[in-house]
């Protein structure tokens, strides 16, 4: 079978990267196509994973994202109409979604946040299937117009399953030119260009102050732009690392003692990785994070002064889940 992937965000590389080996051992033809935004076309790069650009993010205002939306479902139409595609599969992309539905191409969409809203209205209605984990209620997916058996469901985290197979690679810390005695910290920005997140985190700037002074602390910050990483070098904070380009950022965040994001993902795979984790997140928060909250694997932050700043004893407890479940989960859109 002809398979089409859309990967239009960082995350999605790494989710998509178990998936696609496995869809090739079977012997699929698989084709991935993306767009220029924040560290995707770099990460793509970094696992070896080839994808046709079209289109780029819209940027912060619903003008751009709307134009920036036409014109992509325009390019991905053309790309797409021909080729022999017998399913699309995304996370999250309801570009490929309705594309797919405009061709009459089965299709299935994995997401983990219920709260995109305007996304999910486009994407979960216009796909075959929607995957999503066991934690977020089924009275939220149902305003989307998503029920079962339309509506499929796994348990834990999606981390669990894209890192099952991972093993933290030491290098990263030297590549950075992290002091392995002082207490590391890995920091991800608020996800500013994002519709579900529309106001500035003002907490933000407060914990780079308070974690830049801390001479017994490494604090590597991960940007999602390029204006984020400007902004966090012209601090010039003496215990703040900032990389010139994506990283990888799993191991980092395996070597860390403690790990601090405004965003989903990086959050997730702490908890899955067995580090401990605090949530700036100014949103309103999903039922995968209400998870973690009532299970202690993640913790809210408003005062950075509330940070335990001390060096991780011992081993990470960490859960890996068969990728395998998520993919049978998402072919169920050709059955």
């Amino acid at each position: 079978m002809k398979i089409w992937i859309d990967i239009s965000a960082p995350a999605h590389v790494l989710v998509f990267r178990p998936l696609i080996a496995l869809l090739r051992e079977r012997g699929d033809e698989v084709e991935l196509t993306t767009r220029d935004y924040a560290q995707t076309l770099e990460l793509l790069e970094r696992h070896g994973m080839e994808a046709e650009v079209i289109g780029r993010h819209g940027g912060r205002s619903r003008l751009g994202k709307a134009a920036s939306l036409a014109g992509r479902l325009r390019a991905l139409k053309r790309h797409a109409r021909g080729r022999g595609y017998g399913l699309a599969l995304a996370h999250g992309s309801h570009e490929l979604t309705i594309t797919a539905r405009r061709l009459g191409i089965p299709s299935a969409t994995t997401h983990d946040y219920e709260y995109a809203t305007l996304q999910h209205h486009l994407g979960d209605r216009a796909a075959t299937k929607v995957v999503v984990p066991e934690a977020i209620p089924l009275e939220r997916m149902a305003r989307f117009g998503v029920r079962p058996p339309k509506l499929l469901q796994y348990p834990g985290l999606k981390e669990e399953y894209y890192l099952y197979d991972f093993e933290p690679d030491p290098t990263v810390l030297a590549e950075l030119l992290v002091n392995r005695e002082r207490t590391l910290v890995v920091v991800r920005t608020p996800p500013d260009v994002s519709l579900y997140h529309r106001r500035s985190n003002p907490f933000f700037p407060r914990l780079l102050a308070h974690l830049g002074h801390q001479k017994d602390v490494h604090a590597v910050v991960l940007p999602r732009s390029p204006e984020q990483r400007e902004y966090v070098r012209g601090l010039s904070l003496p215990s703040v690392i900032v990389p010139d380009r994506a990283v990888d950022a799993q191991s980092l965040i395996a070597f860390a003692d403690l790990v601090v994001s405004a965003g989903g993902t990086m959050n997730r795979e702490a908890a899955a990785l067995g580090v401990p984790v605090y949530t700036t997140y100014g949103g309103r928060l999903g039922g995968v994070d209400e998870m973690l909250l009532r299970e202690g694997r993640l913790r809210p932050l408003t005062d950075p002064r509330a940070l335990e700043l001390e060096k991780r004893q011992g081993s990470s407890e960490r859960v890996r889940r068969d990728p395998r479940i998520m993919l049978d989960l998402l072919l169920t859109a050709k059955s």
